[in-house]
């Protein structure tokens, strides 16, 4: 508000500095010196006027906005606070003992688990897998025995077979 007071007084100063100007050299046309003289040190008096009401509403300007600063960083230390009272509550309710006991309950309670596991799908002992991999073995090797190879020689020609000489006789085949 106080900003906005002094900018219309600065309008007011500036309108008034155009008129005197103009009345002093309506009165240096006049011949009337000494009146332009005392009116242009009005003039000067007023242009002082509007420097310090310029510096005026530049300080208010940064008072603003140190305050509002100021109101956003109180906004920023009451979140803190909350935040750090939110963690102080949740301090209290889980202290490291108590996250350490339940992480020690939940790896004992996997183990039971993996135990029943093994009971339930029947797990084989270490025996047992030799016993399998003997058997898997031995099966392996019977299907790997080949079929006796014959001892004699091959023929080194094949002898032909005409197909007309096996074949029936059209009218033996007939007469039947």
């Amino acid at each position: 508000q106080q900003r906005d007071k002094l900018r219309q007084y600065q309008k007011r100063l500036s309108l008034g500095l155009e008129r005197e100007r103009a009345l002093a050299r309506q009165l240096l046309r006049d011949g009337k010196k000494e009146k332009a003289m005392l009116l242009l040190k009005k003039k000067r008096y007023q242009e002082q006027l509007l420097d310090k009401t310029e510096n005026q509403i530049s300080n208010l300007e940064r008072m603003v906005q140190d305050i509002e600063f100021t109101q956003i960083e109180m906004k920023v230390i009451e979140g803190l606070k909350i935040g750090n009272e939110c963690l102080n509550k949740m301090h209290q309710v889980m202290s490291i003992e108590e996250v350490e006991r339940i992480i020690g309950e939940t790896q004992d309670a996997v183990e039971y688990q993996r135990q029943i596991d093994e009971l339930l799908a029947g797990s084989l002992t270490e025996e047992d897998e030799d016993a399998i991999l003997e058997e898997l073995n031995a099966i392996t090797q019977e299907q790997l025995e080949l079929p006796e190879v014959p001892s004699e020689p091959l023929p080194e020609k094949i002898p032909e077979v005409s197909p007309i000489k096996n074949r029936p006789k059209p009218e033996l085949v007939a007469a039947s």
